[in-house]
């Protein structure tokens, strides 16, 4: 990635530099760092937005960049956000075991703290035996490393059956969903390993820190947020501006002709779904700890859903717009469930916000598809007066209106 790249796509220094400033000024006015005008709670909601901007803009590769319409990559969020989980669950039960058997008379031996933290984690499940895709949860640099190869191997595998056996359009739309639905399914058993509905809580509570207050906890994590959610900016904007970005778009405006000149389609795409897959399990990896708490509920068909519709309201095949719905509806959203929103008195009928928010979401999604397709991100076009190349001169491909002689020396 050289100087000429930033040269060349000068939006991403400019987002670098909003998201930059923005950390900053939550940090000033955060409890744990500044003045204390915003709460801690609101520090956590602001980090968990940037993590879901982080899968938005993943999403917006795939979709809007590829033309995949992935209805399964909150599954690869929940995946990552399970296998930290794993860890500052284990660690934090085995440090309050130990604590606790440190005045037996007996010291107790390494298998009686493994029961006894098996016992504390499954006992809720009926079980205190450990699983085994528990058998790394001891160690944090494997859990680390299973966030990025459990969410990229699932990708792998699905993508390498799907895309092999040239599943397009909606019918690999329906695959993921059906993807998503079968792993959510199969958690919410209690015999999955992960205790079932009731998920991993307690993850706001890092193992060894019980001394650092939330408040600066929050601030911590808002800042890695920051970090994952800029580079991963950076990546895909890296990815999408080169040769490989013009390829991919191929793929997604006519499939059939790129891979008549040569171009291993399968192999874009494939490329394309596990990287998406991994940035969307970091960013669920980041995400959960600042929740508190994971169970296979969020992993639901339906959250997929909702990432769809964030990055079309927010402008999909633009990362920033990607960005922008994310942040937007993750937030609005946010404020009209916390039931702050006073509920409009209709005489027959109240309003209640809360329950009519995802009426108004789809509403949204809805009029944004018909009158505004370019979704947020096209008013930018506007505002900045960019329009579509003026197609004038020689044409050099086989139809009138092919590319033209100004557009190829560009």
């Amino acid at each position: 990635m050289s100087r000429s790249f930033f040269l060349k796509n000068p939006s991403v220094l400019v987002f670098i530099a909003c998201l930059a400033l923005f950390t900053l000024g939550a940090t000033i006015l955060s409890d744990g760092f500044g003045v204390g005008l915003i709460s801690t709670s609101f520090i956590k909601t602001l980090g968990k937005t940037l993590c879901l901007c982080l899968v938005a803009i993943a999403m917006d590769l795939v979709w809007g960049y590829a033309g995949i319409l992935s209805l399964g990559h909150m599954a690869f969020f929940g995946l990552g956000g399970y296998m930290i989980g794993m860890w500052l669950m284990y660690e934090r039960t085995r440090l309050i075991i130990t604590e606790s058997m440190s005045n037996a008379a007996i010291p107790p031996t390494d298998q009686e703290v493994v029961d006894a933290i098996g016992t504390q984690i499954f006992g809720v499940v009926g079980s205190s035996d450990f699983p085994t895709i528990w058998l790394f949860s001891a160690s944090l640099p494997m859990q680390l490393a299973l966030v990025v190869l459990v969410p990229g191997l699932l990708a792998l595998i699905f993508g390498w059956l799907a895309f092999r056996s040239r599943v397009t359009g909606v019918y690999l739309s329906i695959l993921t969903q059906a993807m998503t639905l079968a792993l959510a399914l199969y958690l919410f058993q209690n015999d999955s390993g992960l205790r079932g509905n009731n998920g991993l809580s307690g993850l706001q509570n890092l193992p060894g820190l019980d001394a650092v207050p939330q408040s600066t906890l929050s601030v911590w994590f808002l800042w890695a947020s920051a970090l994952a959610l800029g580079l991963g900016y950076v990546l895909i904007a890296w990815v999408v501006s080169g040769k490989f970005g013009s390829v991919i778009r191929g793929i997604r405006d006519d499939e059939a002709r790129v891979r008549f000149l040569g171009y291993s389609v399968e192999g874009y795409k494939l490329f394309v779904f596990v990287l998406t897959a991994i940035i969307a399990g970091i960013a669920g990896a980041l995400y959960y700890p600042q929740a508190g708490i994971i169970n296979p509920a969020e992993m639901a068909p339906i959250a997929s859903i909702y990432l769809a519709v964030w990055v079309a309201i927010g402008g999909r095949g633009r990362i920033y717009g990607a960005v922008i719905g994310a942040a937007l509806v993750s937030l609005v959203s946010t404020w009209f469930t916390s039931g702050q929103v006073p509920s409009i008195n209709l005489g027959v009928y109240t309003v209640n916000w809360v329950d009519w928010w995802q009426v108004v979401l789809g509403l949204s999604f809805v009029l944004v598809t018909l009158y505004a397709p370019k979704g947020i991100g096209g008013l930018f076009d506007l505002i900045s007066g960019r329009t579509p190349p003026n197609r004038h001169g020689k044409d050099l491909g086989p139809d009138a209106g092919s590319l033209q002689e100004q557009e190829a020396e560009q």
